[in-house]
């Protein structure tokens, strides 16, 4: 019985999923693709998207279940705004929702009749963060709402790092709880690549660091930098609590602080604390 292809995409705009199915339909006609339009900075929207997903595969006759997650979405904002839970929308967006999602699929991961994985696609500035205070205001991104400057690039570096920490520390509670071996966790750094990540930068600022980055040999196409998100999704059974770079399946080893288990824990308690006032604690009860 020939294999079905299954693809489910999610994000914000309308017109940029439907490009991505007619892209995977041009390379495989016979994919069963489903679109979702979600706000993942919203806690509700991701809620609502977790029901009409199971609605979707029962309505399909499809299996309940789910073999890959790939938490992709992130924003560079240069503005302070607030998500409609109240956070950063840097990082809700950054961090916030990939935990929310995460833990609100988890379920689906774990019935997969083989086993499933999750990448968080991070990125090498978490490396910049050397020192990370964690507490509500600076989990949600209020203490920074407030700055006369809006620190856009450090809040950046913290959200992708608290996504670091986060992947380690599911990986580690998998483990304690015996699931390893059924779902696998797993980071990937894209490294630099030509995006509209930087759209809302001045634009004579973009454009030099756009110069200076093609001039050093680092700025990549998005066709080669999704490579090492490839290798994580593709990454052999087992492989659990790695960081891939660069492609060609290279793992590298993160930053010191992002290997904090004390940190990492600490994070995910003042998350989950944090959003135990939103819809995402009584799904959670």
């Amino acid at each position: 019985m020939p294999k079905v292809l299954v693809v489910n995409a999610v994000g914000r705009s309308q017109q940029l999923l439907l490009e991505a199915e007619r892209k995977i339909k041009d390379w495989n006609k016979n994919a069963h693709l489903k679109a979702f339009q979600v706000d993942l900075s919203s806690v509700e929207s991701i809620i609502n998207f977790r029901k009409s997903l199971q609605q979707w595969l029962s309505d399909s006759d499809l299996h309940s279940s789910i073999q890959l997650l790939i938490n992709c979405a992130g924003i560079l904002a240069t503005s302070p705004r607030t998500t409609a839970d109240g956070y950063d929308q840097m990082i809700g967006t950054n961090y916030i929702g990939a935990f929310v999602l995460t833990n609100l699929l988890l379920p689906l991961l774990e019935s997969s009749h083989v086993s499933s994985r999750i990448v968080n696609v991070t990125s090498f500035t978490h490396r910049n963060v050397t020192d990370m205070q964690v507490d509500d205001r600076t989990v949600s991104g209020k203490r920074f709402l407030n700055y006369i400057q809006y620190p856009y690039a450090n809040i950046y570096e913290y959200s992708k790092l608290c996504l670091l920490l986060f992947t380690f520390e599911l990986h580690r509670q998998l483990r304690l709880m015996e699931k390893s071996h059924q779902i696998f966790v797993a980071a990937a750094d894209p490294g630099v690549v030509q995006t509209n990540i930087l759209r809302e930068v001045p634009s004579l600022l973009s454009l030099l660091a756009h110069f200076v980055l093609k001039y050093l040999g680092l700025m990549q196409s998005p066709e080669y930098g999704v490579s090492s998100i490839i290798d994580a999704a593709l990454a052999p059974p087992g492989t659990s609590g790695a960081y891939f770079f660069g492609g060609t399946g290279r793992t590298i080893e993160p930053s010191v602080l992002s290997r904090d288990a004390g940190l990492a824990l600490k994070l995910w308690e003042t998350t989950s604390n944090l959003l135990s006032t939103t819809p995402f604690g009584a799904e959670e009860e």
